[in-house]
Protein backbone atom coordinates (compact mmCIF):
# COMPACT_ATOMS: atom_id res chain seq x y z
CA UNK A 1 0.00 0.00 0.00
CA UNK A 2 3.13 2.31 1.11
CA UNK A 3 4.47 1.70 -2.95
CA UNK A 4 0.91 2.29 -4.38
CA UNK A 5 0.14 5.51 -2.51
CA UNK A 6 4.22 6.66 -3.45
CA UNK A 7 2.96 6.26 -6.85
CA UNK A 8 0.16 8.03 -6.91
CA UNK A 9 -2.43 5.21 -6.43
CA UNK A 10 -2.63 4.04 -10.44
CA UNK A 11 -2.49 0.19 -11.64
CA UNK A 12 0.27 -0.13 -14.31
CA UNK A 13 3.11 -3.15 -14.21
CA UNK A 14 6.37 -0.56 -12.83
CA UNK A 15 4.13 0.70 -9.98
CA UNK A 16 2.99 -2.59 -8.38
CA UNK A 17 6.82 -4.30 -9.13
CA UNK A 18 7.77 -0.86 -7.21
CA UNK A 19 4.85 -1.68 -4.60
CA UNK A 20 6.14 -4.82 -4.11
CA UNK A 21 9.26 -4.07 -3.33
CA UNK A 22 8.11 -1.55 -0.79
CA UNK A 23 6.64 -4.24 0.73
CA UNK A 24 9.76 -6.58 1.10
CA UNK A 25 11.33 -3.88 2.41
CA UNK A 26 9.11 -1.88 4.55
CA UNK A 27 8.93 -5.54 5.87
CA UNK A 28 12.84 -5.83 6.24
CA UNK A 29 13.13 -2.58 8.03
CA UNK A 30 9.93 -3.38 10.79
CA UNK A 31 11.85 -6.68 11.15
CA UNK A 32 14.89 -4.40 12.57
CA UNK A 33 12.95 -2.30 14.17
CA UNK A 34 11.68 -5.66 16.23
CA UNK A 35 15.75 -6.74 16.16
CA UNK A 36 17.17 -3.65 17.90
CA UNK A 37 14.27 -3.70 20.61
CA UNK A 38 15.57 -7.01 21.16
CA UNK A 39 19.16 -6.67 21.06
CA UNK A 40 18.07 -3.87 23.78
CA UNK A 41 15.83 -5.78 26.12
CA UNK A 42 17.48 -9.35 26.03
CA UNK A 43 21.12 -10.48 27.10
CA UNK A 44 22.81 -14.06 26.02
CA UNK A 45 22.09 -15.77 23.12
CA UNK A 46 18.47 -13.89 22.20
CA UNK A 47 21.08 -11.22 22.26
CA UNK A 48 23.85 -12.06 20.01
CA UNK A 49 21.21 -13.57 17.45
CA UNK A 50 19.17 -10.19 17.74
CA UNK A 51 21.78 -8.14 16.76
CA UNK A 52 22.92 -10.35 13.99
CA UNK A 53 19.32 -10.17 12.57
CA UNK A 54 19.88 -6.31 13.00
CA UNK A 55 22.98 -6.02 10.93
CA UNK A 56 21.63 -7.81 8.26
CA UNK A 57 18.56 -6.00 8.63
CA UNK A 58 20.13 -2.92 8.15
CA UNK A 59 21.06 -3.06 4.50
CA UNK A 60 17.09 -3.84 3.52
CA UNK A 61 16.33 -0.99 5.79
CA UNK A 62 18.61 1.34 3.66
CA UNK A 63 17.73 0.07 -0.02
CA UNK A 64 13.75 0.40 1.48
CA UNK A 65 14.83 4.22 2.46
CA UNK A 66 16.67 4.64 -0.81
CA UNK A 67 14.01 3.11 -3.25
CA UNK A 68 11.03 5.24 -2.31
CA UNK A 69 13.47 8.39 -1.65
CA UNK A 70 14.31 8.15 -5.12
CA UNK A 71 10.84 7.73 -6.41
CA UNK A 72 9.05 10.14 -4.53
CA UNK A 73 10.65 13.03 -6.10
CA UNK A 74 9.18 12.14 -9.86
CA UNK A 75 5.59 11.23 -8.72
CA UNK A 76 4.42 14.67 -9.34
CA UNK A 77 6.49 18.05 -10.64
CA UNK A 78 4.72 19.58 -7.32
CA UNK A 79 6.86 17.01 -5.59
CA UNK A 80 9.73 17.45 -6.98
CA UNK A 81 9.38 21.37 -6.49
CA UNK A 82 9.39 20.79 -3.32
CA UNK A 83 12.52 18.81 -3.06
CA UNK A 84 14.49 20.59 -5.49
CA UNK A 85 13.20 24.13 -5.39
CA UNK A 86 14.94 26.92 -3.80
CA UNK A 87 15.05 27.93 -0.69
CA UNK A 88 13.14 24.57 -0.37
CA UNK A 89 16.38 22.55 -0.88
CA UNK A 90 18.25 24.08 2.18
CA UNK A 91 14.93 23.19 4.65
CA UNK A 92 15.32 19.73 3.63
CA UNK A 93 18.95 19.50 3.88
CA UNK A 94 19.16 18.40 7.35
CA UNK A 95 16.95 15.11 6.02
CA UNK A 96 19.33 13.26 4.40
CA UNK A 97 22.55 14.27 6.49
CA UNK A 98 20.44 13.32 9.28
CA UNK A 99 19.66 10.15 8.03
CA UNK A 100 22.69 9.20 6.39
CA UNK A 101 24.14 9.98 9.93
CA UNK A 102 21.92 7.41 11.75
CA UNK A 103 22.69 4.67 9.28
CA UNK A 104 26.17 5.05 9.55
CA UNK A 105 25.61 5.30 13.44
CA UNK A 106 23.76 2.08 13.43
CA UNK A 107 26.60 0.47 11.04
CA UNK A 108 28.68 1.34 13.70
CA UNK A 109 26.91 0.34 16.94
CA UNK A 110 25.91 -3.35 15.74
CA UNK A 111 29.27 -4.11 14.55
CA UNK A 112 30.26 -3.41 18.48
CA UNK A 113 27.22 -5.18 20.24
CA UNK A 114 26.77 -6.96 22.33
CA UNK A 115 28.97 -5.24 25.11
CA UNK A 116 30.05 -5.97 28.56
CA UNK A 117 27.34 -4.80 30.94
CA UNK A 118 25.12 -4.37 28.68
CA UNK A 119 26.03 -0.82 27.53
CA UNK A 120 24.14 1.22 25.64
CA UNK A 121 22.31 -1.52 23.88
CA UNK A 122 19.24 0.42 23.62
CA UNK A 123 20.73 2.85 21.09
CA UNK A 124 20.49 1.29 18.08
CA UNK A 125 16.53 0.93 18.89
CA UNK A 126 16.42 4.49 19.69
CA UNK A 127 18.24 5.59 16.11
CA UNK A 128 16.06 3.40 14.55
CA UNK A 129 12.56 5.14 15.70
CA UNK A 130 14.77 8.46 15.16
CA UNK A 131 15.55 6.93 11.40
CA UNK A 132 11.77 6.21 10.88
CA UNK A 133 10.57 9.16 11.89
CA UNK A 134 12.44 11.27 9.96
CA UNK A 135 11.40 9.10 6.54
CA UNK A 136 8.06 8.96 7.51
CA UNK A 137 8.07 13.18 8.15
CA UNK A 138 9.60 13.44 5.04
CA UNK A 139 7.15 11.35 3.09
CA UNK A 140 4.20 14.21 5.08
CA UNK A 141 6.25 16.79 4.18
CA UNK A 142 6.37 15.81 0.52
CA UNK A 143 2.80 14.63 -0.04
CA UNK A 144 1.25 17.67 2.42
CA UNK A 145 -1.87 18.85 1.65
CA UNK A 146 -2.84 15.44 -0.60
CA UNK A 147 -4.23 12.25 1.23
CA UNK A 148 -4.40 10.77 -2.63
CA UNK A 149 -1.42 12.41 -4.26
CA UNK A 150 -2.41 14.98 -6.74
CA UNK A 151 -6.35 14.32 -6.37
CA UNK A 152 -7.95 14.09 -3.06
CA UNK A 153 -6.52 17.32 -0.36
CA UNK A 154 -6.89 16.95 3.55
CA UNK A 155 -9.15 19.64 3.58
CA UNK A 156 -11.63 18.09 0.67
CA UNK A 157 -11.63 14.55 2.33
CA UNK A 158 -12.25 16.15 6.02
CA UNK A 159 -15.60 15.49 7.90
CA UNK A 160 -17.68 18.24 8.32
CA UNK A 161 -16.81 21.10 11.49
CA UNK A 162 -19.18 19.75 13.61
CA UNK A 163 -18.03 16.13 13.24
CA UNK A 164 -14.28 16.81 13.67
CA UNK A 165 -15.57 18.70 16.84
CA UNK A 166 -17.17 15.69 17.93
CA UNK A 167 -13.52 13.92 17.37
CA UNK A 168 -11.47 16.09 19.02
CA UNK A 169 -13.57 16.03 22.11
CA UNK A 170 -13.22 12.30 22.06
CA UNK A 171 -9.41 12.88 21.20
CA UNK A 172 -8.91 15.13 24.31
CA UNK A 173 -9.84 12.16 26.44
CA UNK A 174 -8.43 9.26 24.86
CA UNK A 175 -4.72 9.99 23.71
CA UNK A 176 -3.96 11.03 27.34
CA UNK A 177 -5.13 7.74 28.67
CA UNK A 178 -2.91 6.11 25.41
CA UNK A 179 0.17 8.03 26.36
CA UNK A 180 -0.23 7.39 29.99
CA UNK A 181 -0.64 3.55 29.48
CA UNK A 182 2.21 3.35 27.20
CA UNK A 183 4.72 4.85 29.93
CA UNK A 184 3.47 2.85 32.49
CA UNK A 185 3.92 -0.10 30.21
CA UNK A 186 7.47 0.85 29.65
CA UNK A 187 8.22 1.52 33.26
CA UNK A 188 6.55 -2.27 34.19
CA UNK A 189 8.97 -3.94 31.50
CA UNK A 190 11.79 -1.50 31.83
CA UNK A 191 15.55 -3.33 31.92
CA UNK A 192 16.22 -6.49 30.06
CA UNK A 193 13.93 -9.57 30.47
CA UNK A 194 15.87 -12.30 32.45
CA UNK A 195 15.41 -16.23 31.85
CA UNK A 196 12.40 -17.68 33.82
CA UNK A 197 13.52 -20.26 36.31
CA UNK A 198 11.05 -23.35 38.15
CA UNK A 199 12.30 -24.43 41.09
Amino acid sequence: MLGMYVMGLTWTGPHIVFALLSAVFLTVGYSFIGAAWLSAKTDGLLQEKAVHWAKGGLWGLVLGIAAISIATPYVSPRIFDKWFGFPQLLYLAPFPVLSATLIAYLWWKLRRLPMVEDRFAWMPFAATMALFALSFGGMAYSFYPYVVPEKLTIYEAASAPESLMIILVGTLFVLPTILAYTVLSYYIFRGNATELRYD
